[in-house]
């Protein structure tokens, strides 16, 4: 009698709605959505399908769950993530930027757990303006008449340029003619808000009678921008806020600062460089001042426009406004954040982003210390982990040339050969843990800037995932 034929490797492979209805599949059917997890269950299964052909046997449902949990974590489909950002700068815009406190993610959890008076006035009982939630706190914080709030800075300069200059011309010296994140160039940008610019002076060097022969019938506005992401050193001269308002004055023209990174207290008293101010800007003459939410702020990504009432109130009056104004979250937050810069020292102590940048070297050498041979036992004798002293940068065009006295973990592969490759892949380890951890490559080594490590036991929680296999 003929023995009957083994089972085939393929019959042993659940369907999708079987995966699905396990345990493991309801878990990821919660936390994806049944459409998605449905796809990756199936990738999973051709995946298996064509391991058997290769003469490999059929993989356990746990197995194909765990396959399709990690194609779906390589996906888009889950949103932005939480990581470690140990690269050494502190407002990476890449990485989120500014960190907010937890009276900002209160606010924000709140406004989304329930209705709320974003465009309503509750003691007149009829529409409002949004804008009213922070216009208050703005105000009192830089001295201006008034104050609005859209997406981010490079949206406040459009909006300021598309209401006085549309079709008309903005005298803007050489040397503030930056780049900003992404490829993003002032010029580019004040030609898509339908302004014609004019330069005037030269890049290191722009006098008063540069913009005095500018200004003519077709001036919108003059502008100034304040050099947040770079620095020119040497021979150079710029006309200073007030000189060059007592002009724009005369002339009868709109004077704007785009000042970027805009800080609301002198954190030259806790070591940092002293940065112009949107209130001290104003005082000078500027009309408007427009500056971020997620810089020195430490607030949520948001451009803002402070200045006098009547050119705010031409702001609100433009079409475009609609198109780039907040959500009721960014405006929960920022009330948030601004509320803490009413007393600086406050604000220094309890928002991440200047408790960040003021944080000491020695505690932050402190926490090397204690982690370095926690990596170094999960990493093995292939690697060699050193506690080093290293500069972190401000980032985000904030303090370009300033660096902050940091330290850190250097990770060096303990063969020469092929080092490049080792470094790469331990990288890509890296990124590769529950919640990543992002530093970076150089001179042959990995370099993790522990600034930014707040949450020091989360980290080491999942540093034995690295041990080699």
């Amino acid at each position: 009698m003929r023995a009957p034929e083994p089972p085939s490797p393929y019959a042993a492979l659940p369907a999708v709605d079987r995966l699905l209805e396990s345990p493991g599949g309801r878990e990821l059917t919660s936390r994806w959505g049944r459409l998605l997890a449905a796809d990756a269950c199936r990738a999973a299964l051709d995946d298996a399908r064509r391991a058997i052909a290769d003469g490999a046997p059929a993989a356990a449902p746990d197995a194909l769950l765990r396959g399709a949990e990690a194609r779906l974590s390589a996906s888009g489909g889950r949103g932005p993530r939480p990581l470690f950002n140990l690269t050494g700068t502190v407002l990476h815009t890449n990485l989120g930027r500014a960190l907010l406190p937890e009276a900002a993610l209160e606010a924000m959890v709140a406004v989304g757990r329930a209705p709320c008076d974003l465009e309503f006035d509750l003691a007149e009982g009829r529409r409002g303006d949004r804008d009213a939630h922070v216009e208050a706190l703005l105000c009192a914080l830089t001295g201006a008449e008034a104050a609005a709030v859209v997406n981010n800075n490079a949206a406040a300069v459009v909006l300021v340029l598309n209401s006085f200059a549309l079709g008309r011309e903005v005298p803007v010296s050489r040397g503030e003619l930056v780049e900003i994140g992404g490829s993003f160039r002032v010029p580019e940008l004040m030609t898509r808000a339908g302004a014609r610019l004019v330069e005037v002076g030269t890049t290191n060097r722009t006098h008063l009678r540069d913009y005095a022969d500018a200004i003519g019938p077709e001036t919108g506005l003059v502008m100034k921008v304040h050099p947040s992401n770079y620095a020119i050193e040497g021979y150079t001269h710029e006309v200073g806020i007030a000189e060059l308002a007592g002009l724009t004055r005369e002339r009868g023209v709109p004077l704007v600062w785009d000042l970027g990174s805009g800080s609301l207290a002198d954190l030259s008293r806790h070591g940092l460089p002293r940065e112009p101010m949107p209130g001290e800007a104003l005082a000078a003459g500027a009309d408007l001042v427009t500056f971020s939410g997620d810089k020195l702020l430490g607030g949520p990504q948001a451009g803002i426009v402070v200045g006098r009432r009547e050119a705010v109130d031409a702001l609100r009056r433009n079409p475009l406004r609609r198109a780039l104004r907040v959500d009721k979250f960014t405006l929960a937050a920022l009330a948030a954040v601004l509320r803490a810069w009413s007393e600086p020292e406050r604000a220094v102590r309890e928002l991440p982003t200047p408790a960040l940048l003021l944080r000491p070297r020695a505690e932050i050498r402190a926490v090397a210390e204690r982690v370095a041979p926690h990596l170094a036992s999960a990493l093995g004798a292939a690697w060699q982990v050193e506690v080093i002293e290293c500069a972190s940068q401000i980032g985000s065009g904030a303090l370009p040339v300033e660096q902050l006295p940091s330290a850190g973990l250097a990770v060096t592969p303990t063969a020469a050969q092929g080092r490049g490759r080792a470094l790469a892949g331990l990288h890509d380890r890296l990124r590769a843990l529950p919640r990543p951890v992002v530093g970076r490559v150089a001179e042959d080594r990995l370099l993790l800037d522990l600034r930014t490590l707040r949450e020091e036991e989360a980290f080491l929680a999942q540093l034995p995932e690295l041990a080699p296999s």
